[in-house]
């Protein structure tokens, strides 16, 4: 074999197994996009383990680290597998345990059943309306036993003892939790006697759910005298959810089942929210029309009746044509318009610079088949749209969105069955204690009052504003962060800047159940459970019925705690005794929903839900829109007084959104940051070999024509470049993207930051009003790398 092969076949994952059964003796290595395999009980006397070596894979002997199936549980594989002598007593059967749960593995929030054998996890399944052969298998939850016995789980509170950044664990020791916990909140009350309380932010992802949690973080931080507990809506679906709001009073969710017509946008359910996908899948089986509009031809694309690679970051001017078209066909639904909308006249004239003719070049779509699209979704009832996370990472979101939510209103399908339908709020005690907090100092986020005021519940939402106080001191100086299940150095854009800021910090603690890029720099890392070692009330339950609870089935792995309980335990440090007087979470979820007169116990008889009401459609003939009209509003006065366009895209235009866009020179590929990957949750479980095997990892997609001419082979190594960095990762050639554009795989560099997709990206250009940097697309130079 040339040595060129060779060096293309070092950027794929190869599985190797030896042995029989089940699983027992896989062995697993990769050589893309990681360093070694870092060991958790690594004490720097031995080396680290190399995953370019074999390593033993994730169901080893139950005696070496609880991570196979408890012996004695044997299935037909297993007999088949190993040819046992017949005089040879087999070992007694042991009984599964059936157990319900919500899987939080992703924000989907499926309902589950858990097997389980002797308190350890053997497998789970999701619930759905599909009979079992039917329904689409999640990665996720298949490898959920290795992920919960990875060797790679933090199991013990860490310590730091020196070099801030440098090497892994062997620069931290283990700690008790009565240590870890002191450590943390004697550093709390140093900042805050130094600085304010305000000098002190909690920021919060994804990896150990954003339900329960963030409230009881919330809780702590507006009592102790923080304004800065801050999610990362600002590029995720709050923002999309405050567009929607300003619209109608709240987020309308798609009900894909009973539809008609549904139009699927900047989103692929099929690598992200399953039961939505079956939902899709079973609604065009039974007839309905499916319309995608995604620049890359996704798994929900290749189902597609109709198909708009739409260019990136332009979808609000195909929004508004729709708009106009369906105006100017007089197709849109007059009784609903004049009894329950207000401003409509202000729209109709502002979609009037849209029109497909206007539009269709400078989006890289046919006007005709804008106009069939238009009138398809205006005459199929019901119709749905599913909008998704494509649309929220441009500095145009909230206007984009807006105009989307709108197309549900014009066309009659807000609030109807199959259409997007308005949520039944369950009236729980709110535990935020936000009328404690001070009003002086604002939160860093103080740019984007209008955000600030929506996203209440959920506490701030842009974290690019901590980094900016952080290296800058405006509106003040943080010197503490808490990053709760998070990973910004390598999820933020302009990740080289992150690091720098995060460098900076004074003290860092870190919640999470794996070592991550992020925890590297922390002072303090609390090993945190995973969602089947807790019980928890999840806020999707909290929005929408019927309620799920989120029940722990097997016991927390080593000394890792519910995040639940990190919190209370810190809150009685910081002297909030009173505050968190619950012992159990069972005992915080009963006293929340107290106001609903439903407990834990009645949660856990209602496997399949409880619902506190029936589904109600057209409840605004019974009650106003949450608006400050009561209607849905076409155009917004509060907006409007606050200095923004009272009406989408009213100026009659919209700025190039793409990064870099005036460098178009210099960069002449249009980057496309890669889409969400089923076995992935953003950075979370690129260290689970099982969900490594038999897929390409960090890879960057290029059309056939493009690879052409700059002469490129599959697996060739390419140098991708923009203003901001460089990065490197092999090829794939493929026509799910245009010529001219590219997908570079997001969420790696954990192991290797010249994979991190983000030391590409701006955080520049942000929205006005959500504080939205343009970070899903953008210019860039690709060149191949002689080997």
């Amino acid at each position: 074999m040339d040595k060129g092969k060779k060096a293309r076949r070092s950027y794929r994952h190869v599985d190797r197994r030896r042995g029989t059964g089940d699983g027992i003796g896989i062995h697993w290595y990769s050589e893309s996009c990681h360093r070694p395999i870092r060991n958790d009980n690594h004490t720097g006397s031995e080396p680290e383990r190399d995953c370019r070596n074999p390593v033993e894979g994730p169901r080893q002997d139950l005696a070496k680290n609880s991570r196979t199936r408890p012996t004695g549980f044997h299935t037909k594989s297993d007999h088949n597998a190993v040819n046992l002598p017949i005089n040879l007593p087999e070992e007694p059967e042991k009984t599964i345990m059936k157990k319900h749960t919500v899987c939080r593995l992703c924000s989907a929030c499926c309902p589950v059943i858990a097997e389980v054998v002797d308190e350890k996890l053997v497998s789970a399944k999701r619930k759905s309306f599909l009979e079992e052969e039917k329904r689409i298998p999640c990665a996720k939850l298949n490898a959920s036993a290795d992920i919960v016995y990875s060797p790679e789980r933090l199991t013990k509170p860490l310590i730091r003892e020196e070099g801030k950044g440098s090497g892994g664990l062997a620069n931290f020791r283990e700690a008790s939790w009565d240590e870890a916990l002191d450590r943390v909140a004697k550093s709390f009350q140093r900042h805050k006697q130094e600085s304010g309380a305000h000098s002190i932010a909690w920021l919060r992802g994804m990896a150990a759910d954003w339900g329960a949690p963030w409230d009881y973080s919330n809780r702590l931080m507006n009592l102790f005298g923080s304004p800065n507990t801050i999610g990362n809506g600002s590029i995720c679906f709050v923002a999309r959810d405050m567009a929607h709001s300003f619209v109608y009073g709240s987020m309308a969710f798609p009900e894909p089942k009973n539809s008609k017509c549904i139009i699927v946008w900047g989103k692929n359910d099929r690598n992200t929210t399953l039961g939505a996908a079956e939902g899709i899948l079973y609604a065009k089986e039974h007839g309905a029309k499916l319309i995608v509009i995604d620049p890359i031809e996704t798994g929900i694309a290749q189902k597609a009746d109709i198909r708009l690679s739409i260019r990136p970051g332009h979808d609000g001017l195909l929004a508004m044509a729709m708009i106009h078209e369906i105006i100017a066909a007089d197709l849109y639904d007059k009784e609903f318009v004049a009894t329950h909308t207000t401003g409509f006249e202000r729209l109709e004239k502002a979609a009037e610079n849209f029109s497909a003719n206007a539009v269709a070049e400078e989006i890289w779509l046919d006007a005709d088949t804008i106009r069939k699209v238009a009138r398809i979704y205006a005459t199929t009832h019901p119709a749905c749209i599913i909008d998704g996370n494509g649309l929220d990472m441009h500095r145009n979101v909230f206007d984009t969105t807006r105009a989307v939510a709108m197309l549900n209103a014009l066309t009659g399908n807000l609030d109807k069955t199959g259409g997007n339908v308005l949520p039944q709020p369950i009236p729980v005690r709110n535990i935020q204690e936000r009328d404690k907090l001070p009003l002086d100092p604002p939160p860093v986020t103080r740019d984007y009052p209008l955000f600030n005021d929506f996203s209440e519940t959920w506490g701030s939402q842009v974290q690019n504003s901590v980094i900016d106080s952080i290296l800058g001191g405006e509106p003040y100086p943080v010197k503490m962060v808490v990053v709760q299940s998070g990973n910004p150095l390598i999820t933020m854009a302009n990740s080289t800047r992150i690091r720098k800021a995060f460098e900076q910090l004074e003290t860092l603690v870190v919640i999470d159940m794996f070592m991550t890029e992020t925890a590297r720099l922390a002072d303090v890392i609390l090993p945190a459970s995973s969602c089947f070692e807790k019980t928890q009330l999840n806020r999707a339950s909290i929005r929408n019925n019927p309620i799920f609870l989120q029940d722990a089935v097997i016991p927390p792995i080593g000394d890792s705690w519910p995040d639940w309980k990190i919190i209370f335990e810190l809150g009685k440090r910081l002297g909030l005794e009173k505050a968190f007087p619950w012992e159990s979470a069972e005992e915080a979820i009963d006293y929340q929903l107290e106001p609903v007169g439903v407990d834990v116990a009645r949660l856990r008889e209602s496997p399949k839900g409880f619902r506190v009401e029936e589904i109600m459609y057209e409840k605004y003939r019974k009650r106003p829109f949450g608006t400050p009209s009561g209607k849905v509003e076409f155009h917004s006065e509060t907006l409007e007084k606050s200095g923004f366009s009272g009406v989408p895209f009213e100026a009659g235009e919209i700025d190039n959104p793409i990064g870099f866009a005036e460098r178009e020179k210099d960069y002449p590929i249009l980057a496309i940051s890669g889409s969400r990957d089923i076995r992935f949750t953003n950075s979370q479980f690129r260290n689970i070999p099982s969900l490594l095997r038999n897929e390409a990892g960090c890879v960057v997609d290029i059309h056939p024509r493009d690879a052409d001419k700059k002469e490129l082979r599959d697996q060739d190594l390419v140098k991708i470049e923009t203003p901001k960095g460089e990065i490197e990762m092999p090829i794939r050639i493929s026509t799910v993207v245009r010529p001219g554009t590219v997908r570079i795989a997001w969420g790696w560099g954990e192991y290797d930051l010249k994979f991190n997709l983000n030391r590409l990206t701006e955080d520049d250009e942000k929205s006005a009003i959500t504080g939205t940097p343009t970070c899903r697309s953008f210019m860039c130079r690709v060149t191949k790398i002689a080997l």
